[in-house]
């Protein structure tokens, strides 16, 4: 396991219970005391978890900000400065997960609820369906008027969770979830990344370098994975460009041996010249990737370009890389920004979806030779 994958999964544990003994750490974790010290230490410096006599706690709220701006369900949240004592409107927000990607989401809208005067509830699913709606009828219980939600599952057909939000009693807006005709819930509002975008974004730049064999390598268990897929087939398209068939894996994490099959043929084709870029979805699993290339033998840019997609920590290993970065705060915000609107004006405005665009941010990781 990755120490950056290692110290998130310790955050997240953290958070979710509020005190951890360093020994169930390293049982749960299965490595050494030293290693889960040396990850608590690092958290620690960065200000995320303090440590006392072998106990782990919180120092935030869980969205990476020490401000009281943002609350957890059933948690209050003072007044802030320059805000009036009873905040216009409370709005509840449930995300998947406050260690990867959604984090900046938050911020935003947390910012912009501070910005309007609105209080913010957080809800965590840890992506567990069931989870979705145990938050959601929390924070309904406890009065919010309206909600922001990232469902723990995509959202392509009608069924029992599209019937669940076409049921929620209070103005919802949907956020990184793609809403499609026939799923019956056309009429909710969303805000989203267009992920068909940021990888066509990345199809068009390697393209540019000069690769015409270029491989798609995408998590299958991520929500956005036929969106990724579809901006890939897009971009080769575009070019004429022979489509090859994406690689789905597993998380590296928990099931490396899978992991490693379904990726043994990447790097075979690599090595073997046959593949000359790479998009690969996520960071986590580039990083790993480029791990196991090495081990081969193989040299990132040297022999093959890789673009990340997420860019969470795609520019802090050795040869940062290249990602597709979408506008997680600016989500964050405008969905903030057109719940409030909502609730502020009810049916006088037209429902809207709004699709927001990633750039492509560069760095050393695309400079392979062109073949």
């Amino acid at each position: 396991m990755l120490a950056v994958d290692r110290q998130a999964r310790i955050l997240e544990t953290v958070r979710s219970r509020g005190v951890v003994r360093l020994r169930e750490l390293t049982e749960e974790l299965g490595v050494s005391v030293a290693t889960v010290r040396r990850d608590v230490t690092t958290l620690a410096e960065r200000g995320l978890v303090d440590r006392s006599h072998g106990s782990i706690k919180s120092t935030d709220s869980g969205n990476g900000d020490h401000s009281p701006a943002l609350a957890r369900v059933g948690e209050s949240v003072e007044a802030v400065p320059g805000q009036p004592e009873k905040p216009a409107f409370t709005l509840g927000m449930l995300v998947p997960s406050t260690t990867y990607y959604y984090p900046d989401v938050v911020r935003g809208a947390r910012a912009a609820a501070a910005t309007l005067g609105a209080r913010l509830v957080l809800g965590i699913s840890y992506y567990d369906p069931a989870t979705d709606r145990l938050r959601v009828d929390e924070m309904l219980a406890g009065g919010v008027d309206g909600l922001l939600i990232t469902t723990s599952v995509p959202l392509s057909k009608q069924d029992e969770t599209t019937a669940w939000l076409a049921s929620l009693p209070v103005p919802t807006v949907l956020v990184e979830r793609r809403i499609t005709l026939g799923t019956g819930i056309e009429h909710v509002e969303s805000v989203a990344s267009d992920h068909v975008y940021g990888a066509c974004l990345a199809v068009r730049h390697l393209v540019g370098l000069g690769h015409n064999s270029i491989t798609l390598v995408v998590r299958r268990d991520t929500p956005n994975r036929w969106l990724i897929e579809e901006g890939y087939k897009t971009g080769l398209d575009e070019f004429g460009l022979k489509r090859l068939p994406p690689i789905t894996t597993p998380h590296p994490e928990y099931d490396p041996a899978t992991f490693d099959h379904a990726i043994k043929g990447v790097v075979d084709d690599v090595v073997r010249g046959r593949i000359s870029a790479l998009l690969v979805h996520n960071d986590q699993d580039a990083i790993v990737l480029i791990q196991r290339l090495h081990g081969a033998g193989a040299r990132v840019p040297r022999d093959v370009a890789v673009v990340s997609y997420d860019d969470e920590v795609a520019g802090l290993i050795d040869t940062p890389l290249t990602a597709v970065a979408p506008p997680k705060q600016d989500v964050g915000r405008s969905a903030v920004e057109l719940l409030i609107a909502r609730l502020a004006h009810g049916a006088e405005r037209a429902k809207r979806h709004l699709i927001l665009l990633p750039e492509l941010r560069i760095r050393q990781s695309c400079g392979a030779a062109r073949r």
